[in-house]
């Protein structure tokens, strides 16, 4: 696996495909193979390079230890970006990678020709602040918490009833969720990088074209955060996909790809 050093850290990541390329940033706790299940094969089937690639605190890039800012991530994939001269690139990102590709378009948008934002939010509300702030008083007590516990967790956190209320569709997510909580190698630093002001009005200055996908049953970052994105940026529409929890992009595959490059397609 190729590796970049950018802001102080390695970063690991693959291309996949050939074409003009396309990179994809995930959100917290998991790798960049989350991708590969659906969104990178149907990226190359449509003649593009998919880039992935590991944010900090995922094994095999670099865990370092403490706490994690959003603006620690930007900054390690602006610079995994201008190491692959990759600029200005396409981006998709999910919930934590959607708000640091948001970043990007902001701060440096000459960076990003455009941008697919999926499960996604400009600010903060208080029930998803309670439970950010809840997962952290976990990590800073040092307690660890069972698998079977943290597989039923994320399973009611991240899942829709459609999925949940489907034996076999419902055991299946389980028993994944119980083997990657068995062999997780991350670390608990990004649980602060979603802490965030208000973006809102720093959307308004988004140049770059950009589409929100959110998730009809997403609890995580509800639609109507998603739509808000939407709302601030100039050039950006809104797709909500139906029955899927903020797993859509798993949950909902087919559907997710298609507006993705049904997006790509016109930018």
């Amino acid at each position: 696996m190729p590796y970049v050093f950018t802001n102080g850290i390695r970063l690991s990541y693959e291309r996949w495909g050939r074409g003009e390329r396309v990179l994809l940033i995930m959100g917290s706790s998991a790798g960049g193979r989350a991708w590969t299940l659906h969104q990178t094969p149907a990226l190359v089937q449509a003649g593009y390079q998919a880039v992935t690639f590991d944010n900090r605190g995922i094994s095999p890039s670099d865990v370092p230890p403490g706490r994690y800012s959003l603006s620690d991530m930007v900054a390690d994939t602006k610079g995994l970006i201008e190491s692959l001269a990759a600029a200005p690139c396409r981006i998709v990102g999910v919930s934590l990678g959607a708000m640091i590709a948001q970043e990007l378009a902001i701060r440096w948008p000459e960076l990003v020709r455009c941008a697919v934002l999926i499960a996604t939010k400009s600010r903060t509300d208080a029930a998803r602040q309670a439970h950010s702030a809840a997962f952290q008083a976990v990590a800073e007590s040092g307690v660890t918490l069972p698998p079977r516990f943290e597989a039923a967790m994320s399973a009611f956190q991240m899942l829709s009833p459609k999925s949940l209320n489907d034996d076999q569709t419902a055991s299946l997510w389980l028993e994944t969720f119980e083997l990657f909580s068995n062999d997780k190698k991350t670390s608990t630093g990004q649980l602060w990088a979603d802490e965030m002001p208000d973006r809102r009005e720093a959307l308004r200055g988004v140049t770059a074209p950009c589409r929100v996908i959110a998730f009809s049953d997403d609890l995580v970052t509800p639609p109507h955060l998603g739509a808000e994105v939407a709302e601030a940026i100039p050039d950006c529409d809104y797709v909500e996909i139906e029955s899927c929890g903020h797993y859509g992009y798993l949950e909902r595959p087919a559907e997710v790809n298609s507006a993705i490059l049904e997006f790509l397609a016109k930018n």
